[in-house]
């Protein structure tokens, strides 16, 4: 990520407007201002840039915030510096009215966009990138609960509900606050290198985060699969460790009998549905053990396994080990 046109800076806007959501203005300044601190005490004088971080709204008068919080503008479209970096905040409830109202913002982040401003676009906050035109014909995420919504009023995104993150050359889209926090560590590691990317990461996640290149739908990689309704039985798997369901009872819900189900599954992933759904327990199960203090019993039962005999068995059959062995070895890496 080049620093743009102005070398003795790194220019950063942010778009405010009514019902915005705070910590998605908030958090991302934090974090990046944690970078620059760090840089600036562990890089060379010449060598540091520091950064210009600008609040962007269609006017610049105080916006009101439900959080009783106002935000104060620094410009307006007319006067907003060249933008490195654009970053896009989330929007309370529903996001059509707030994006009928700032036409200005919206024809700002498309001339923006054409003088080569990466753009990060949050949640319900990607429904002004798409007015922009700036996703048509791309991947995109937003917030699940309005996802209907968006392929309604933008056809032309490619919306992948099932990814929390996309990049798609200069423009990302994160679906939640916890993927925005991933590609802000992604993007202080461009501007400040990996020591400062890790060191805000440590200071700001609660949990060991799963790095940004791990799950971004990325364009032009190749697709996981082009079969959409194994992508959304993916996905619903994904959030329902814990279900009580049975795989029949599964494909049923998604109209599929279970042959079917299975062959398609097989098709897509490479896997039956068993091994996949085992998988992303394992997988879960090695994350709760690494970084947080519950039980393995605890664990067993966020995962869906109904007692510790059965995660240890399944455990020692992939990993060779116990998840207690699994926990002791982490935490020497990760605290070592």
């Amino acid at each position: 990520m080049t620093h743009g046109k102005h070398a003795n800076a790194i220019e950063i806007s942010i778009l405010v407007y009514p019902h915005l959501l705070i910590t998605s203005l908030t958090l991302p300044i934090e974090m990046l201002r944690a970078g620059e601190a760090f840089a600036k005490s562990h890089h060379r004088y010449d060598e540091f840039t520091p950064l210009n971080i600008n609040l962007v709204a269609s006017t610049v008068k105080p916006i009101a915030n439900r959080t009783g919080l106002a935000i104060m503008p620094d410009s307006d479209p007319d006067t907003a510096p060249y933008s490195d970096l654009i970053i896009v905040p989330g929007i309370w409830r529903n996001p059509r009215p707030v994006v009928s109202k700032h036409p200005r913002l919206v024809n700002w982040l498309a001339d923006s966009w054409l003088q080569g401003s990466h753009i990060v676009g949050v949640g319900t906050g990607n429904c002004l990138v798409a007015e922009a035109g700036l996703l048509n014909g791309h991947p995109a995420t937003t917030h699940w609960h309005y996802a209907e919504q968006f392929k309604r009023d933008y056809p032309n995104v490619q919306l992948k509900p099932d990814f929390f993150i996309t990049q798609s050359e200069r423009m990302y889209t994160v679906a939640s606050l916890n993927a925005l926090a991933d590609v802000i560590v992604h993007i202080i590691s461009q501007y400040y290198g990996r020591e400062a990317a890790q060191h805000v990461e440590r200071n700001f996640s609660h949990e060991i985060r799963k790095p940004y290149e791990d799950q971004r739908y990325l364009e032009g990689a190749v697709d996981k699969h082009p079969d959409e309704l194994i992508a959304q039985i993916q996905f619903w798997l994904k959030n329902n460790l814990t279900s009580e369901l049975t795989l029949q009872e599964i494909a049923a819900q998604f109209s599929l009998s279970y042959r079917t189900f299975t062959r398609r599954f097989r098709q897509a992933t490479s896997q039956t549905p068993i091994e996949y759904w085992q998988q992303l327990r394992v997988q879960s199960a090695k994350e709760l053990l690494a970084s947080s203090n519950l039980s393995i019993q605890e664990v067993a039962l966020e995962v869906g396994y109904n007692d510790q005999g059965h995660l240890t068995r399944v455990f020692k059959k992939v990993l060779s080990q116990t998840p207690s062995e699994y926990r002791t070895v982490v935490r020497r890496k990760l605290f070592g």
